[in-house]
């Protein structure tokens, strides 16, 4: 088995430490042919898709890939920005702003950067460029609250895979869930109650989450345990009775059965049944995206309109708000103990200059003999 080159080592040179935020990912444009690559990428991977191999590369290189592409590439034009994809922008800002919150609270020494599991940029790659700047502790948070083999467990395989071809492998730590965490229940409370402080309070809540294959459930999966309690405490933080609120799963995707109730049949549903206003949150994603933005905002809209709703409300994604930004620092700080990143600014430059006396002492050394 051959290894990665290890990077140039220097005597002397002070340990580091690094949090990477990793996301689903998106296509690098809205085109069908960017699109094309995303969706074979993400299509791709056993953990999303358990059907035998052969079977499947007919289904998604002869069906899906020459079909679907143009069709997901025409959504994603819909909620492009000028700064590009929803997901890519606001995982970038979550990055960001987390370090400067964890510098605030004295961990100065610790990088924070993000990664996709699909797309660019890349986890390994990622990963890579850590080990070159010298980083030898990697806390890996993902950005799924609720744990599902699907989504995290991917994220586990392509770090592990990854590592398998690395000699010298960091200090590694992952966040496995955090669906029951009270900052980030707190921090979903407080963005439905800034909602409802600005545009009142709906005849129901719905609670739509991502779906899985029902299969999945059965084989031992606890994702849909967890979105349920992540309901039941935000329903508890915000007061609200059993008849207020409610949970889908959405995204469906082929004929096998998913995760249930659908949450495009039952908006409509609840519209005919005489709802008039009705709020959606997405729960499971951190970060609005195309399942958000355009599943939810646009076509689940739709939905509950031509069923005969009057109001229909998307509550944003918690994105890069200063709620979630803290909260995302309670959920990660306990996974730094024992870490040193608390490191004082002269104390790292006390230890370059040493580590530059030592280098500079060997090469004296090394002249003389």
């Amino acid at each position: 088995m051959s290894f990665q080159t290890e990077p140039s080592y220097q005597h002397g040179s002070a340990s580091r430490s690094a949090i990477v935020l990793v996301n689903l990912g998106t296509p690098d444009a809205p085109t069908r042919s960017a699109v094309r690559r995303y969706l074979k990428e993400f299509l791709s991977d056993p953990r999303v898709v358990e059907i035998p191999r052969a079977v499947w590369w007919f289904i998604l290189n002869l069906i899906i890939l020459p079909f679907r592409s143009g069709q997901s590439a025409a959504k994603y034009q819909t909620i492009w920005t000028p700064e590009g994809s929803p997901l890519k922008v606001y995982t970038a800002a979550q990055a960001k702003k987390l370090e400067a919150t964890l510098a605030q609270r004295g961990h100065r020494d610790l990088k924070v950067v993000m990664a996709m599991r699909y797309g660019s940029p890349a986890l390994p790659e990622v990963l890579k460029q850590l080990k070159a700047e010298g980083i030898n502790r990697i806390a890996v948070l993902p950005a799924y609250p609720q744990y599902s083999g699907t989504t995290t467990g991917s994220i586990y395989d392509a770090a592990f895979q990854h590592y398998g071809t690395v000699r010298n492998i960091p200090e590694l730590r992952f966040v496995r869930n955090y669906h029951d965490n009270e900052a980030y229940i707190h921090a979903l409370r407080d963005s439905v109650l800034a909602h409802w402080d600005q545009h009142g309070q709906p005849d129901k809540l719905v609670l739509s989450f991502h779906g899985v294959p029902k299969r999945t459930l059965m084989l031992g999966d606890p994702y849909h345990c967890e979105c349920l309690k992540t309901a039941r405490l935000l329903a508890a933080a915000l007061q609200l009775t059993p008849d207020q609120y409610m949970v889908t799963f959405q995204s469906r995707f082929g004929k096998a059965e998913w995760l249930q109730p659908y949450t495009a049949p039952t908006v409509a549903q609840l519209a005919r049944d005489g709802v008039k206003r009705l709020d959606v949150l997405c729960p499971g994603f951190t970060s609005d995206c195309l399942e958000t933005l355009e599943e939810i905002s646009l076509e689940v809209r739709h939905e509950f309109e031509q069923a005969g709703g009057q109001q229909f409300h998307y509550i944003p994604c918690l994105n890069d708000s200063p709620a979630w930004i803290a909260a995302m620092a309670d959920i990660i700080e306990p996974h730094l103990i024992g870490w040193p990143t608390r490191l004082a600014a002269s104390e790292r430059e006390a230890q370059q200059k040493d580590a530059q006396l030592a280098r500079a002492a060997a090469l004296g050394r090394g002249a003389t003999d």
